[in-house]
């Protein structure tokens, strides 16, 4: 189960979650209030092993702006959580090695998530960064065949039936592992990271779930 730690504002936060299991950490650049800049990040990511997967986080930023700082901040993965385009997500994937796509769910985004170019699709409520969980049923209305990550509202005591109900490839958690905005808990990390792992499905699609490894892309 690929795990991500996302909102990440600070460097022991970052090193905390990497030694405490998480494959990704997340740092947000869009507007909020775990806002981080560029070259702080990339103090950050050159201390990380380069197994982990650093994802940076961009609201309908234009595709252009999206690989400068991706490139800037030395992270490895654009994560896209606005309102864009097939045509935009395409444009960054031609730069950017790894892209997700986020997607709210009940909407038509979700419906057609098949027409990113990207197999790595999150799941949100329909207010990102809230804290709100969604029905989860409703994720059943995204195309097969994703990889998909299941966000929103997300804690060390309901990851388990979440991914029980969605069966994701992966998990996705922010405020539900904080102390106070953009800081981490470290018990509440750690009691997520072992849920969420713990809770990987031994079968998947009704066949052997095999683990995604995103660095095969």
């Amino acid at each position: 189960m690929f795990v991500k730690i996302c909102g990440i504002t600070n460097e022991d936060d970052a090193l905390l979650a990497v030694a405490l299991g998480a494959d990704a950490v997340g740092f947000v650049f869009a507007p909020s209030v775990r806002q981080i800049a560029v070259q702080k990040v990339y103090d950050i990511t050159r201390r990380l092993p380069p197994e982990v997967l650093t994802v940076g986080v961009f609201r309908d930023e234009h595709p252009k702006r999206v690989i400068e700082m991706v490139q800037s901040s030395g992270i490895k993965a654009a994560q896209l959580h606005g309102h864009e385009s097939p045509a935009d997500v395409a444009a960054v994937s031609l730069h950017v090695r790894t892209v997700i796509k986020a997607v709210t769910a009940g909407t038509i985004d979700a419906t057609r998530a098949g027409d990113f170019a990207t197999k790595m699709i999150l799941v949100d409520a329909p207010e990102p960064g809230s804290g709100e969980v969604f029905d989860w049923k409703m994720a059943a209305e995204l195309p097969e065949g994703l990889h998909l990550i299941l966000a929103g509202g997300l804690t060390p005591e309901n990851v388990a039936n979440g991914i029980s109900i969605v069966r994701p490839w992966g998990v996705d958690v922010s405020s539900g592992v904080e102390s106070q905005p953009g800081r981490k808990d470290p018990i509440l990390m750690k009691r997520f990271i072992e849920n969420a792992k713990a809770a990987e499905p031994a079968e998947y699609d009704g066949g052997t779930f095999i683990p995604y490894d995103w660095r095969d892309e």
